[in-house]
């Protein structure tokens, strides 16, 4: 996405050549910054990781992606296990790469659902836990890091989706500052399933604390918990990741306004109701369908999809998550309270 802080001088995207000048103008300026030794290491480390993360990812760009997320001490056999076991085989089934933290437990259970060619893992290491799975033993599709920060933006940066099972104070890390990217704006929109075992209820304990003390509280907004779904069903957490981009596909700012990219058009009845039930959402005008702006010419690959674009008052990522759901299932109800 292009902000206002990503433009040149001109106006115009800052370039690579560019974003690599102002690189190295930062690095040349470590020698009079005072760091230490420490935090020059970290610097140089984390980048190196990152660099290197980044260009494997981009040799998988085609590929569709969900990440993995729960304990690394549940045991083969074990119900959460096979429900990992099986989202994992039926997300490859439909031609997604499944990643995890390349670890044991729910992250070798995904994998060894998807397959050895359709399972990524970012591993980390540490004193334990720190073995790949043994799916991934020996595979080029493992990402190993020294930090979690690296790791947990690799995780959600090339991401169309998450799927959270079971764990422990990991998971849940995982899971609330999954939910905080999206509540805030600083990563795109996607979807967030938390799978029980059949019948279980962590996750629907998880729930109720948030409903009950997070949002009762009035610690979030009322909207907020639309950023997540719960179920103990395999077969509807994988149509919760799949029905997401049933008709959303995408979005970017330009300038004042986001661009939501589509796969299919809008009727311009149905862009009326949406202003109806969403007018909330937006901070000036209205919605408007449109062709790719001139300043996305950058990205030739979605030059054909229609657009959905609106100046967003950049604040209710809940609601935004609502009007997504809508443009997913038309018709618009024909009745809106």
């Amino acid at each position: 996405m292009v902000g206002r802080s990503d433009r040149n001088g001109n106006g115009h995207p800052v370039t690579p050549e560019e974003l690599i000048a102002q690189l190295r103008e930062t690095v040349d300026r470590l020698p009079e910054s005072g760091l230490g030794r420490a935090d020059l290491k970290m610097l140089s480390k984390s980048f190196r990781e990152l660099v290197h993360a980044f260009r494997r990812f981009d040799s998988m760009r085609a590929l569709r992606k969900v990440t993995v997320f729960g304990s690394a001490r549940c045991k083969p056999g074990s119900p959460p296990y096979a429900q990992a076991e099986a989202f994992g085989r039926e997300m490859a089934a439909r031609g997604w790469m499944v990643v995890t933290g390349g670890g044991p437990g729910i992250m070798e259970a995904g994998h060894v659902g998807a397959g050895r060619d359709l399972s990524l893992g970012i591993n980390i290491l540490l004193p334990f836990e720190q073995h790949d799975n043994k799916v991934l033993e020996g595979s080029v599709n493992t990402i190993h890091t020294k930090y979690f920060f690296t790791r947990k933006l690799l995780f959600v940066k090339e991401s169309q989706g998450v799927a959270l099972f079971p764990g422990g104070f990991g998971t849940l890390d995982e899971a609330f500052e999954v939910l905080t990217l999206l509540q805030t704006g600083k990563s795109h929109p996607f979807p967030v399933v938390l799978v029980d075992e059949p019948g279980g209820w962590y996750w629907r304990a998880f729930e109720q604390f948030i409903e009950r003390d997070i949002k009762g509280g009035g610690w979030i907004s009322g909207d907020d918990t639309a950023l997540f779904r719960i179920t103990d069903r395999v077969e509807d957490a994988v149509l919760e990741i799949e029905s997401f981009y049933r008709v959303y596909h995408s979005l970017r700012y330009v300038g004042p306004d986001l661009v939501i990219r589509l796969k299919t058009p809008l009727d311009e009845s149905f862009v009326t109701q949406l202003g109806v039930r969403f007018g909330d959402l937006v901070e000036a005008g209205g919605f408007r369908l449109s062709g790719p702006l001139a300043e996305e010419a950058n990205e030739p690959e979605l030059a054909e999809l229609p657009r959905l674009v609106f100046r967003f008052n950049r604040r209710d990522f809940g609601r935004l998550r609502l009007l997504i759901d809508a443009l997913n299932a038309p018709p618009f109800p024909a009745t809106v309270s």
